[in-house]
């Protein structure tokens, strides 16, 4: 465990953050301390593409069940896109984010999907995987009280 980290960071990749040639000035998001009875908590993140050519987003997942993403398109907001596996059908994203421009991303965490076990600190990972097989990765965390 390192200083300030939760081990609870399983599904993290080994190298965080621009991986591919999407960008993020915001790559980490801290809800603080959210409670179970106040429901879902939802945050935006803007996505750039600062490449000099467009990127195709074909795969938007998250690493767990109790995280869903919906991306800003063209034609109007696309999701929702959650973990995959566990029986769980997560849509192609399909969305191509040409130079220069940039997409926004709604994350919302249910805070009561994982019941009175998902009391404590929460780190959640959103995964944005471009035609090329790379990942931009987002994350998300929290205290979950009651």
């Amino acid at each position: 465990m390192l200083w300030g980290r939760s081990s609870q960071t399983t599904g993290a990749l080994q190298n965080p953050g621009e991986i591919s040639s999407l960008s993020a000035l915001e790559k980490l998001y801290d809800f603080g301390t959210i409670s179970m009875k106040n429901g879902l908590v939802d945050h935006v993140f803007r996505v750039t593409n600062s490449s000099d050519k467009d990127i195709l987003v074909k795969k938007i997942s998250t690493s767990c069940m109790c995280t869903n993403v919906y991306i800003e398109s063209i034609g109007g907001e696309k999701g929702p896109f959650g973990m995959e596996g566990h029986g769980g059908y997560v849509p192609p994203a399909n969305e191509t984010i040409r130079t220069g421009e940039s997409r926004e991303l709604k994350v919302v965490y249910d805070p009561n999907a994982h019941g009175p076990a998902g009391v404590g600190a929460i780190n959640r990972f959103i995964y944005l995987t471009d035609e090329f097989g790379d990942t931009l990765q987002l994350e998300i965390k929290a205290v979950v009280t009651p």
